[in-house]
């Protein structure tokens, strides 16, 4: 690699090694100076995502006599990855779907490298397949094995820690518990790691050559298997899928995944160095049909989820990935159909190259704020429940409240202010102050709990009722809420019985307590013994503690 503008096979560097371990070790050091103390801090979270983003980028792509485009390259992929991590840090309890955004983002960069590598830029859609092939491999065996050797690194470090302690030596141990260490130890060994890999031309043909054959192996049980299954569903109907999971999609997409690696496995990077054994060549074919199946399937059980609960930013992404996989599902079909029996495989590369390109495109595309996956998804559920499709006791006023970002808070504000059944369940959501998972309603109103209070005090029961609309895990059958006096703070305490557990309340909640305590009480701790003394009074007392007693019986530990 000595031209600026193309990019065939990786050079023997002598100084890489010695290069990526100093930029790896002092990235590690400043992304620990910029975050610690300081992971909440947005413009902090972007120096760390533009220093581990552009690292990354400057090793794979520096070459000796080679820096100016792979320095541009590392550092729009910088910038690009430090703006949005800033974004979803400043702005991420509006937003709906941050994670999966800067996910996005990750595979246009993972997608993007490659591209540069074998020379896109200057060559376009003339830029051989081999290339990029040759430099996806490589650029994924070179990172695994630099991670394994950091790992491996790790125990070899704490082997010696160990012998050294055993002098009464600590000083590794030491320096292992701190973290500013940590962060530049790794990136020393990682990226010394790296470079070693990157500079053994021989070592990562042959390590290539060898994943290709395990691949190659592995991909005729999977397509065997895949083949089965198909028929099967053919035979026994889609609907058995459904039943049997409702994770039917994901599954579904992972497999298709699979079959996609797996063709890319066996048909290599030209028609030479593919094996000419027939049993891999069907493999390979079965492999490239069965994606299509497999995502309309996935496309099937996406449906079925959309009628029954409608849209949300979650379901969308997974709709992006439904259609990515259609794509490349019909994208090997035309391959297929224009290839013929001699050419196929030669189309499919083909079709690799273009369809690769454009899930690139698409992914920057959705990983910048210009789709708004939470306000489509609002708009969606609203109408649902306007259309009456969903009932308003029925309607997910938490998904609205936590996971639909800025436009599903808005639109509660708006259903609390009306006059319509919903706008009750909309205030009580707007009210939590956290997600709440386990139970089929989340939302309730005063009359959806089965509570009796004793004494029946109108004042007390509606600080009963506001704990519980904030905790209603807690009363998810009758339950029984007994005055048991004043604290000393002047809080009403009460005695919570549900189901054979007790609880002990204080209310109202304060600031930072609403989660204490919780159903059943954890175990009371032993008060410490008084110590016997010369001068001690010793004596028998008769202490009377109140319990709360259901059907004559003990229910917890003492309320005093």
């Amino acid at each position: 690699m000595v031209d600026e503008g193309s990019s065939t096979v990786l050079s023997d560097w002598p100084l890489r090694p010695w290069l990526l371990a100093g930029l790896f070790g002092c990235a590690g050091l400043l992304i620990w100076l910029a975050t610690h103390g300081h992971d909440d801090v947005p413009w902090r979270i972007a120096v760390a995502a533009f220093l581990f983003f552009a690292s990354i980028a400057a090793a794979f792509t520096l070459e000796s006599g080679r820096w100016k485009a792979p320095a541009i390259f590392a550092l729009v992929i910088g910038l690009v990855m430090a703006g949005l991590a800033w974004r979803a840090v400043r702005y991420g309890e509006s937003l709906p779907d941050e994670e999966f955004g800067y996910a996005a983002a990750v595979l246009a960069s993972v997608l993007a490298l490659p591209l540069f590598q074998a020379g896109f830029v200057q060559k376009r859609l003339a830029t051989p397949y081999a290339d990029i092939h040759y430099h996806v491999w490589t650029d994924a065996i070179s990172a695994a094995g630099a991670l394994a050797f950091t790992g491996l690194s790790w125990i070899v470090l704490a082997v010696l820690s160990e012998l050294f302690h055993l002098l009464k030596i600590d000083l590794l141990r030491d320096l292992m518990d701190e973290g500013w260490f940590g962060w530049t130890f790794s990136g020393i060994a990682c990226g010394a790691a790296f470079g070693v890999l990157r500079n053994q031309v021989k070592v990562l043909g042959t390590l290539l050559s060898v994943v290709l054959l395990v691949l190659s192996l592995l991909a005729v049980p999977v397509a065997a298997g895949l083949a089965i299954f198909l028929l099967a569903t053919a035979v026994s109907g889609p609907d058995v899928l459904w039943e049997a999971t409702r994770s039917a999609t994901p599954v579904l997409l992972a497999c298709a995944a699979g079959a996609f690696v797996l063709t890319c496995a066996i048909i290599r990077d030209e028609g030479e160095g593919m094996s000419r054994s027939r049993i891999m060549r069907i493999a390979a074919l079965v492999l490239a049909v069965v994606i299509l199946p497999l995502a309309i399937f996935a496309a099937v059980s996406m449906g079925l989820r959309l009628a029954q609960h409608g849209l949300s930013p979650e379901r969308l992404w997974g709709l992006v990935a439904i259609v990515v996989a259609c794509a490349f599902g019909v994208g090997y079909w035309v391959a297929l159909a224009r290839g013929g029996n001699a050419g196929w495989a030669a189309k499919l590369r083909e079709a690799n190259f273009h369809l690769s390109l454009g899930v690139c495109a698409l992914a920057l595309l959705l990983a910048l704020p210009v789709l708004d996956f939470g306000a489509i998804s609002t708009r969606n559920q609203l109408a649902r429940l306007e259309s009456g499709k969903v009932k308003p006791a029925d309607f997910d006023y938490a998904a609205l409240r936590w996971e639909f970002g800025e436009p599903g808070k808005r639109a509660l504000e708006v259903l609390a202010q009306g006059s319509s059944d919903a706008a009750e369940f909309a205030e009580v959501a707007l009210q939590q102050e956290k997600r709440i998972y386990g139970i089929d309603r989340p939302i309730r109103r005063d009359e959806d709990f089965d509570l009796a209070v004793q004494p029946d005090d109108p004042e007390l029961r509606q600080l009963v009722l506001a704990y519980l609309q904030a905790n209603p895990w807690n009363c998810l059958e009758r339950c029984v809420a007994l005055d048991a006096g004043k604290a000393e703070d002047g809080r009403r305490q009460v005695a919570l019985v549900q189901g054979s557990s007790m609880a002990k309340l204080a209310l109202p909640v304060k600031e930072g307590e609403r989660d204490i305590p919780t159903i059943p009480m954890p175990p009371r701790v032993a008060p410490t013994p008084p110590e016997l003394k010369d001068d001690s009074t010793v004596e028998i007392r008769t202490v009377e503690k109140r319990y709360v007693f259901v059907d004559g019986k003990p229910v917890g530990e003492p309320l005093d």
